[in-house]
């Protein structure tokens, strides 16, 4: 065999495969790069609950920084109702294009699966873990005009309202929340009877208590924050066996007698099962990435916030703890979804 008059030597042919086998490599790289990150002409970032809250806040995080890193715009759409569902299941049903995202707390993930046993979605069966994003304190707070100044005085006062016939009222950003869940516990340990008012997200929450319509409200240190330091709500407790650093004037529930609760908030970031796992192992890279800067980290740590965004196996691994814990504890005080 000859080639412009030059005899293809052994060496020469080999030469030539490597040559050749290489570009076929380099290309097949530059098709799954392509997979990993879609083009999307806007990436929409759904938030199951009204703007405002903690998901919400995380969301439009990731929206600016995400834009930044990737030059595509990305656009927070809030669909609250039905306890976050009505989002999460516009989700489920979007294309795995890579251009649909979901962040969400983790009651939806690891607590309304054993509330709700009729939801239209299952978590492993219907969504691609993608990166945890932060975590924060939970707050026991108080309207000014409760005469508890600690846990044990709410515990007093709850029982004395139950004895006069009308249970005390504590509000949550909705059934099935981990808020709900850590008002449950707190009921059992403590021993008093509370009446459960649930609402469509915390904002809604915030403002019936704030308004003084109910007394106690279960909340995320970053949404009542304002609050309490303006004195329009009076915090008695983080709902965790130690104080926390985001609120360290702030006693645990453990320190005031009350044990067995340990309960903070966590947020995540999914995709639609049908997503790529390439997308998504790229998707969390660049959410690693982001939430590795100072500047997001101190952004977040201000609003009392713990950046701790992961691979999508350590997430996939934490909703399946989660959710086996939450269940057997829901089914162990006899919690519904009332």
């Amino acid at each position: 065999m000859q080639e412009t008059g030059i005899p293809m030597t052994k060496s020469r042919i080999r030469r030539r495969w490597l040559a050749g086998l290489a570009l076929g490599l380099l290309a097949c790289a530059g098709m799954s790069a392509q997979a990993a990150a879609p083009a999307c002409t806007n990436v929409r970032i759904v938030v199951p609950f009204p703007a405002g809250g903690p998901a919400d806040l995380l969301a439009r995080t990731l929206s600016h920084g995400l834009q930044q890193r990737r030059g595509t715009t990305f656009i927070v759409d809030n669909k609250p109702g039905a306890n976050g569902n009505i989002g999460i299941d516009a989700v489920r049903r979007a294309p795995g294009d890579g251009c649909t995202l979901l962040v969400v707390p983790a009651g939806n993930l690891t607590i309304n699966p054993t509330l709700y046993p009729a939801l239209s979605y299952q978590v492993e069966r219907d969504f691609r873990p993608v990166s945890l994003l932060a975590t924060s304190p939970n707050v026991l707070a108080v309207h000014p005009s409760v005469k508890a100044n600690s846990v044990q005085d709410l515990i007093r006062l709850a029982k004395q309202a139950d004895k006069s016939g009308a249970p005390m009222g504590y509000a949550s950003p909705g059934v099935g929340s981990g808020l709900h869940l850590a008002g449950e516990l707190f009921r059992h340990k403590a021993g008093v009877t509370l009446m459960h008012v649930p609402y469509k997200g915390t904002t809604q929450a915030l403002n019936d208590v704030v308004g003084g319509q109910v007394p106690v409200l279960l909340g995320t240190w970053p949404t009542l924050a304002p609050f309490i330091q303006s004195g329009a709500l009076r915090a008695l407790a983080v709902t965790q066996v130690k104080r926390s650093p985001a609120a360290p004037g702030v006693p645990s529930l453990a320190e005031q007698g009350v044990a067995g609760i340990d309960v903070s908030s966590w947020y995540a970031l999914l995709v639609p099962r049908a997503t790529p796992q390439a997308a998504a192992d790229a998707l969390s890279a660049d959410v690693r990435a982001l939430f590795a800067t100072q500047a997001v980290r101190a952004d977040l740590q201000r609003q009392g916030m713990e950046p701790v965004a992961s691979t999508p196996e350590a997430l996939a691994g934490r909703i399946r703890e989660e959710t086996a814990a939450w269940a057997k504890l829901i089914r162990e005080y006899g919690i519904t979804a009332e």
